[in-house]
Order: C-alpha cells, then structure tokens, then sequence
C-alpha cells in the first residue's frame, strides 16, 4: 500500500451519506461488494450498495466514487439506478463477511470477525480489503463491546474466507483471470464452451464484461448478449465505447434492437442511433461520440483534469476538442485541437483557445476507412476529429478503431502471442 494512503475502516462506512459532485444527497450506503479471490489474496472492493431516498438499492462501483471517508462518500454523479443484483463471484461484508467465525493462520484459534479495512492501491482506481479486526473468545455481534482480546491482522493472516483452490464455478476461474486484460480474457472466453461462457459473463460486472465484449468476435458478442436480461444488456451496451456498442447493435435483428435501445437510456440511445445511421466503414460508422470537448474559455487545468479520468483510453486522452456551445457532440463550431504535449507546455490559467491547432485537417463522416488510414499515417495521429458541413464536431475516430476495421475479420479468434525477444525481462 502506498504510504499515508487511507485506511479505512467499514464500520464508519455504515449509512454514511452518498453525494453528487453539486453537494446533493442522492442516498446512503447500506453495504460494500468485494469480490473473493483464490488462496489468501485480499479481496477486491467491487463497489457500494447505495439505498436511495426510493429505497431502492443500486449499486455504486468505486469507478464512480471521486472520494470516501468516515462522514461522507463522493460520487462523479453518473449513477445506474437499476436495482442492486448480487452476482456469483460477489461478496457483501456487512451482511455475508461480518461477525464471521474464521482462524488465525498461525496459531489456528478461531476468532469473530468485528470489522474490515479498505486502503486504495497506489496509483490505480482499485481497493482493496487489507486488515481484519477480530476477537479472541466468545462471539458477539460486529460492532459490539464484548469479552475477549481484540486484535487487528493482515488479510493473509486469517483464513476462512477466500475460495477454495478448486471447483468448476464460475467465480473460480474469474478468481484465476482477474488479472487478465480484457482482450486476453476475451481470448479465454472464446475457447471455452457455450455453457461455461454464459456462467462467466454472468458472473462479470458490467463495465468488465463490457470492455470483454469489445475484443470478442462478433458470433461470441450477440451469443453472450442474447443470453443477459435485457435490462442487464443493455446496462453492458451502456457500459461500451459508443462506437462498439452500436456495430454490435447493428448485427441484431431489428425487433431485439428496438427492444435494448428503448431500455437504454435516452442520450445513449441517441448516440447508437445516430452511429447506426452511417456506412460501417467510414469516420461516422467508426467515431466514438464521447471525445473531451471544451469550450473556448476552458483552461488548461481544466483540460487537464478532463485527460486524467481513468476510463477514457490513452488515445481519447491524447488531445482535446475545442468547440462552442453546446459542448456536447454535435457540438457548436468546432474550433480546433489541444494536444496533450501542448497543454503540459503552458501554464494552468491559460485557455485552451489560445492553443488550438486550427491547421489540422478533419475527416467528413463519409471519409472511407482507406482516407482514414492515410491521415493518420500522414499526421503521425492517434485520434482526428470528425466534423460535419455546418463546421460541428460529431466525434472522433481513434487508431485503435481503424486498425480493428484493417485486420482480417477473424484476427480476434487468432492467439496472439509474442516471441521471448519481445517479452525480455518480463514485459
């Protein structure tokens, strides 16, 4: 853990307040989601159950969480209120971990368990649980006074919490494959059998299952998706780069389209519709809608702080958009490009609209993927905009994306391994 990161206990979390980014109240958390892991590896914080003045529980994945501490929980404000579903491979510490009875590794006397710590690991998004509270002696209720010496212990040094090394569930094998990055993991969910990928991708939260469904072939994406509630589908579909979402969508028949579009939520919706609505292989079947836009006044700080959220990919990161109102595409006229280099040059007060690159050539969204590959190759690019006849910026097309429309179509059911030369010293 990284020195002087917080720790946290969770019995302060209990009913603490859950706030937006304006300081508004939008519920309380009930409990936390951790998911196991194999052996004695501290467990991963999933996220928070959050009780809503409705009383309905949703929950809160800690992506989405800017700031925790004992009095209140900060949110980014973006919440999917669907009702809270525990998955498989999915834990709940105040109501399944608890006043638990489990054994000191090292003397193995049972002991109570009182209380959790979660820490943030340094420099990522993931916590963890770290540290167990326990009780020698008779049992009692977690957060009680009871007789019996307390003591607070590493994770490893108790066991009787994690999975068993073996079985066939589901949440044994994302146990083993929680490390994967998406694309390998898609790999392993293409070889397995139809029955064992329906398990899995049941068992996967939506964001991951999401970033999985984006590097699968396109058979395996509408066979996972067609075996999802469809309320939950189109949570995944929400959950996707725009642009992936609406070429699987494409590939559906029209009354299940019609039927996970209407599900979704309405500016969602809207963006699948009006990518659907361009050649698969031109910039506006291959642009994302959600580059960072700013407006002219914006500062460098605040274009800063927009390239440091961790869900965008290092290629929407790379340069932002300067456009008038409205800032959201289709956007007003759009001005030019800030490069991410540029913007570490200048100093934080200054605005972004003294430092557009107005020079740089955009893509029409009827430019052929071939027109694409050749800006890019020309202009050592890693994303371009796209901007229609009225002058509006409609998105923007990243490297990533033409390159999965230049492979061959079956690149993604081909192993990809590298040789030991360009995996020298571990990389």
């Amino acid at each position: 853990m990284a020195a002087g990161a917080p720790r946290i206990f969770v019995s302060h979390l209990a009913a603490v307040p859950v706030f937006d980014p304006n300081g508004d109240q939008v519920g309380r958390v009930r409990d936390l989601v951790v998911m196991l892991r194999v052996g004695r590896r501290p467990p991963r914080l999933l996220g928070l159950v959050v009780e809503l003045s409705t009383r309905r529980r949703i929950f809160l994945p800690m992506t989405r969480v800017t700031g925790v501490d004992s009095g209140q929980v900060i949110t980014t404000g973006v919440l999917n209120v669907r009702r809270f579903e525990q998955r498989p491979t999915e834990r709940l510490v105040f109501g399944e971990l608890l006043d638990r009875r489990v054994k000191l590794v090292e003397t193995g006397e049972e002991v109570t368990v009182l209380d959790l710590s979660v820490q943030q690991l340094p420099a990522r998004r993931d916590w963890e649980v770290d540290r167990v509270f326990v009780r020698r002696g008779r049992k009692g209720g977690a957060f009680r006074r009871a007789k019996g010496e307390t003591l607070t212990v590493e994770w490893s040094a108790v066991t009787g919490f994690s999975l068993e090394e073996h079985g066939q569930g589901a949440e044994n094998l994302l146990a083993t494959f929680e490390q994967l990055r998406p694309a390998d993991l898609a790999n392993v969910l293409h070889h397995l059998s139809a029955k064992r990928r329906a398990e899995v991708a049941a068992a996967l939260d939506d964001d991951r299952l999401a970033d999985v469904l984006e590097e699968l072939p396109e058979d395996d994406q509408i066979e996972i998706l067609g075996k999802l509630k469809e309320e939950r589908a189109a949570d995944v579909l929400e959950a996707m780069d725009p642009d992936d979402a609406a070429d699987l969508l494409a590939e559906l028949p029209e009354a299940d389209k019609e039927r996970l579009l209407n599900l979704m939520k309405p500016d969602d919706a809207a963006d699948m519709r009006r990518l659907m609505s361009y050649e698969e292989h031109t910039a506006g079947g291959l642009m994302t809608t959600e580059p960072i836009v700013l407006r002219p006044d914006a500062t460098v700080a605040d274009a800063l702080a927009r390239v440091r959220n961790p869900d965008l990919s290092p290629a929407l990161a790379a340069q932002v958009y300067v456009c008038r109102p409205p800032d959201e595409t289709p956007t007003g006229k759009y001005l030019g490009t800030v490069h991410f280099q540029r913007l570490l040059r200048d100093p934080p007060y200054t605005l972004v609209s003294s430092l557009v690159d107005d020079d740089l050539q955009t893509l029409a969204p009827s430019a052929a993927l071939p027109v694409i590959a050749g800006f890019f190759a020309t202009y050592d690019m890693v994303a371009a905009p796209v901007v229609d006849e009225s002058g509006s910026l409609l998105g923007a097309v990243t490297v990533d994306d033409v390159l999965d429309h230049m492979l061959p179509e079956d690149w993604r059911e081909t192993e990809f391994h590298l040789d030991e030369e360009a995996t020298a010293d571990g990389a």
